[in-house]
This record gives C-alpha cells, sequence and structure tokens, in this order.
C-alpha cells in the first residue's frame, strides 16, 4: 500500500511567529478578547466571598487551598444574570454541580419521550 505525504506547509494552519513586527501576540490577542466579555472571575469571587467556601447542596467546607473546587451555579440558567447580592448564584462543589446539570438533561430527555 503506498503511503501519502504532503509536502512541507501544504496542511500547516500556522499562523504568523510571535515576536514578528506589526503583529500581535497571544498574550495580547487573549487580554483583547477577555476585555470585552463579562468578567466570570468577577461574579465568582463575589459569589465565593458572600456565600463562603461552602457548597450550598452537600454542605462540605473548603479550604482557601481548595477553592478550585468550588463552582457558581446560576439558579435561574442565565450566566449573565449576575446581581450584586448574589441572588442568583450558589456555591457548589464540582461534583454537585455535575449532578444538578445531568439531572436537567435527563429531566428533559425524560419529558421529551412522553410526548
Amino acid at each position: 500500500m503506498a503511503r501519502m505525504t504532503f509536502g512541507p506547509g501544504r496542511h500547516s494552519r500556522r499562523g504568523p511567529k510571535p515576536g514578528q513586527s506589526g503583529n500581535k501576540s497571544i498574550r495580547e490577542i487573549v487580554e483583547e478578547i477577555r476585555a470585552g466579555l463579562p468578567s466570570k472571575e468577577n461574579y465568582r469571587e463575589r459569589s465565593l466571598t458572600l456565600h463562603g467556601l461552602i457548597c450550598a447542596r452537600c454542605g462540605r467546607e473548603f479550604t482557601s487551598a481548595q477553592r478550585q473546587l468550588l463552582t457558581v451555579h446560576h439558579k435561574d440558567g442565565n450566566h449573565l444574570n449576575n446581581p450584586a447580592d448574589g441572588s442568583n448564584w450558589e456555591n457548589l462543589c464540582a461534583y454537585c454541580h455535575e449532578d444538578i446539570h445531568s439531572r436537567e438533561l435527563l429531566g428533559e430527555y425524560l419529558e421529551k419521550g412522553k410526548k
């Protein structure tokens, strides 16, 4: 069986090398994108401060070294609804957060089956 070979760069999607004059670095591009988006970290930090380092579902307490295991769940499902009082957020451990969203998907699936 013959092997197919391709010439150099034929399927390459690489852009210009970093540091070339007139081109933005990857870091600059990422910073521009982040500047235009609502700050995820902003509401996450506010929720952790307001509600503490405790999972609202299972009650597990986390240390500051374990805080990355806590996620912010939007109760109404709208990630753009971030009131300053934190009324749309609850801190959930990664396991409880996954469980909630899995149950939502299962419920939607079962509802479609009834129709």
